[in-house]
C-alpha cells in the first residue's frame, strides 16, 4: 500500500475496503511481496484466482487444492469479511485509548463476542516481536496491574486473605524499559507481564533487551542493584526526589499513566491472562506515535502472517499455535 489512492483517514479507510478488490490487493501485498501467489500447502506457483468464490486454485495434486486470501493469517477461518477486518484493525492502531469490543461491535455490526475474538486476533499483529536492543538512557520500572482492594467485595477479600485497604493480592507486576531519544529521535517502551518485581524476574528482561554499557536509570528499588555489573546505574530515591538532573524514571511513569487510564476508561477490566496482549497493543501505538495513521496501520497489515489464534486457543482450552 503505497499509491496516491491508498486511504489516510479513518472515513477513507471505510470507503476504500468497501472494495474487496482493493481488500485483496492489500493482503496479497503483505503476503507476496513478491507479486507471485503461491500455494500455502505445495509452494507452486500454479494458482490461479477464481474471482466468483473469492478463492485461489493451485493446480498441483493434493488435498486443499482450493485456499482463501484468510489462510495463513490472524483472519484464518473467520466468517467476518476483510471488508470488515480491515477497517478495524485501522481503528486499532489509531485509536489512542484502544476501542472496546462492545464499541467495535456497533461499528462492525457483530456481535460483542465476535468483537472480542477479532481483537485479540489484532492484537498479535501488534506484537513487536524482536527489536535492536536499546542503548544510551534507558529507564527502568514496574508497576501492578488490577482493581483496588477497598473495591472488591467483602466475601472476595476473605476468600483472598485481603486484610488491609491497600494489597497487591490479585493484581499482576507488569516490567517497563524505555529508551530515551531512539535512533529516530523518538522514545520507544518494551513490556512485560513478569511473576513478581524480585530480582531474578527483571534481570533477565534488562539483559536481554539492553545493550551492556547503557546508562540505566531506576529507582531505589534493591533488585536493581545488580545493574551495577553490566550497567553505568544511576538512581533516584523517591523518598527524597523525583528528578535528579538527567536520572529521574518520569518517562517511564507516564508511560503508565497512559496504559492505567487505557484500561480504566476503555477496557474497565482485564484478565490477567489476557494482559500481555493489551500490553503489545499500547506498546505498539506508543513506540509508533510520530507516524501517520496509514503508516501504522501498514506496519500492522505486515504483522498478519504467520499467526494463528482459535478460540480455544484464547480461552485456554489449548496451547495457542503459529501457521
Amino acid at each position: 500500500m503505497a499509491g496516491e489512492n491508498d486511504p489516510k483517514t479513518l472515513r477513507e479507510a471505510i470507503l476504500h475496503f468497501a472494495v474487496y478488490e482493493n481488500c485483496r490487493q492489500a493482503v496479497e501485498a503483505v503476503r507476496w511481496p513478491s507479486g507471485v501467489v503461491t500455494c500455502p500447502t505445495c509452494g507452486s506457483e500454479n494458482v490461479t484466482w477464481l474471482a466468483t468464490q473469492k478463492r485461489y486454485k493451485c493446480y498441483g495434486k493434493h488435498p486443499k487444492a482450493q485456499f482463501s486470501l484468510k489462510v495463513g493469517t490472524i483472519f484464518e477461518d473467520s466468517a467476518v469479511g476483510l471488508e470488515k477486518w480491515l477497517p478495524a484493525l485501522w481503528l486499532v492502531t489509531n485509536c489512542k485509548n484502544g476501542i472496546s469490543s462492545y464499541e467495535l461491535a456497533r461499528a462492525l455490526g457483530v456481535t460483542q463476542k465476535t468483537a472480542w475474538f477479532m481483537l485479540s486476533r489484532l492484537r498479535m499483529a501488534l506484537h513487536a516481536g524482536d527489536s535492536p536492543k536499546m542503548s544510551g538512557h534507558v529507564e527502568a520500572d514496574e508497576t501492578f496491574i488490577g482493581g483496588k482492594a477497598r473495591n472488591m467485595h467483602y466475601g472476595k477479600r476473605k476468600r483472598m486473605g485481603i486484610t488491609q485497604g491497600k494489597s497487591m493480592a490479585g493484581k499482576v507486576a507488569v516490567f517497563g524499559l524505555l529508551q530515551r531519544h531512539g535512533s529516530d529521535g523518538h522514545s520507544t517502551v518494551h513490556l512485560a507481564q513478569i511473576p513478581s518485581n524480585k530480582r531474578r524476574h527483571l534481570m533477565p528482561h534488562v539483559n536481554e533487551r539492553v545493550e551492556k554499557g547503557a546508562t540505566m536509570h531506576t529507582d531505589s528499588l534493591p533488585s536493581y542493584e545488580a545493574l551495577t555489573s553490566d550497567y553505568t546505574h544511576k538512581v533516584i530515591d523517591h523518598a527524597e526526589a523525583y528528578v535528579d538532573g538527567e536520572v529521574h524514571t518520569n518517562s517511564m511513569e507516564n508511560f503508565w499513566s497512559l496504559l492505567k487510564r487505557t484500561i480504566k476508561g476503555t477496557y474497565v477490566s482485564i484478565e490477567p491472562f489476557h494482559l500481555f496482549r493489551y500490553l503489545d497493543e499500547q506498546a505498539f501505538r506508543f513506540n509508533k506515535r510520530k507516524l501517520t495513521d496509514a503508516a501504522r496501520f501498514v506496519i500492522a497489515l505486515n504483522g498478519i502472517v504467520g499467526k494463528r489464534l482459535t478460540y480455544a486457543a484464547l480461552t485456554g482450552a489449548i496451547e495457542p499455535e503459529t501457521c
